[in-house]
């Protein structure tokens, strides 16, 4: 009996091409018609969910060179429509939610965001760590709300953005402590600090994970997240979870996102046969986070700059996929003769 990967592979390698020559999309086919169990795959009200959170260390400048207010601002930009990521929506057709994960600004009731703010940011992680456990998981039930929400839409494709000032901290000390890499490998440059600033955000990221002892909470992925996570990245670990519980295809975006994967691949071990990865980020770690999981981006762009961007670029990329499975024509009906078996 030919089961689904089988009658999938058959058709893929029956179209009128060459075996392999459409390279990663006949990868990518493959994959979405077995998380959707079918031959004939389809994607609907493709999404992007931006969470967006604040980081008590931000407050401190140790870690980044632009002031914490910019999270709130930019909140305010994707609403107006300004940001990359409104852009990216706008031209390929993308469903876009924005999230107040935990800013730390009182937006307008009214504002056309989903309003899930659990604090006004983290604590400073320097001092304290950053959520108390409850806090912890409000976020990642918040976070698996709201993709039980994109279900009711009839959405089964989406991608995870974030916005926060000073998260690519928090991704470079969950990766560290997850993964085993040093911080001095793990810590970037984020929004684009300069050498000496770098040298700092090290040191402090150090200093921290040493306070934390953050070496002994590798495998317990919720008390790291409460630890030195973010709001934002929380609510993105539920949002991972509760997307690969309902089979939906995942769309992976950069460093902070896959930081956040890192630790819902340990609450959801099967997690990763639902994500496609969009895009390998230009900051240094992201890397070896995508060897870490085995993943093969699709796009190499040397972008870094989140909103769930390079997400937003790649699902035209799955939608031909699904596109030249569902629709290209096979040696047989186009009456195209095959090479001889």
């Amino acid at each position: 009996m030919i089961n689904i990967k089988q009658a999938l592979q058959h058709i893929i390698d029956h179209k009128t091409k060459p075996p392999g020559s459409l390279g990663q999309l006949e990868d990518i086919a493959l994959q979405v018609g077995l998380i959707q169990n079918t031959v004939s795959p389809v994607i609907k009200n493709p999404s992007i969910i931006v969470f967006a959170g604040d980081h008590g260390i931000a407050a401190t400048g140790l870690v980044n060179p632009y002031p914490q207010a910019v999270t709130a601002q930019m909140v305010l930009n994707f609403v107006a429509g300004g940001a990359a990521i409104n852009v990216f929506c706008k031209q390929h057709g993308l469903h876009l939610s924005v999230v107040d994960a935990g800013v730390n600004f009182d937006f307008e009731p009214r504002l056309p965001i989903i309003h899930g703010k659990i604090a006004k940011g983290t604590a400073n992680y320097l001092e304290q760590p950053a959520m108390t456990i409850a806090q912890c998981e409000e976020a990642i039930s918040i976070g698996k709300l709201i993709v039980a929400r994109m279900l009711n839409n009839d959405c089964n494709c989406i991608g995870f953005g974030e916005m926060g000032i000073g998260n690519t901290s928090s991704a470079a000390l969950l990766m560290s402590a997850v993964m085993g890499k040093p911080i001095g490998f793990c810590a970037g440059r984020g929004t684009g600090v300069n050498d000496e600033q770098l040298q700092t955000k090290i040191e402090t990221l150090k200093k921290v994970f040493d306070l934390r002892q953050l070496q002994t909470l590798a495998n317990a992925p919720i008390q790291l997240l409460a630890t030195v996570g973010g709001f934002e990245i929380a609510m993105m670990v539920g949002a991972f979870v509760a997307a690969a519980e309902n089979n939906m295809i995942i769309v992976v975006d950069g460093f902070i996102t896959t930081a956040a994967l890192l630790i819902a691949q340990q609450l959801s071990p099967g997690i990763l046969q639902y994500c496609i990865f969009a895009h390998q980020s230009n900051e240094q770690a992201h890397a070896a986070m995508l060897e870490h999981m085995e993943a093969k981006p699709l796009l190499q762009l040397g972008m870094r700059l989140g909103e769930g961007t390079g997400a937003a670029l790649a699902m035209p990329l799955i939608q031909s996929a699904v596109n030249f499975l569902n629709q290209m024509a096979s040696f047989e009906s186009a009456s195209v003769s095959n090479k001889e078996e």
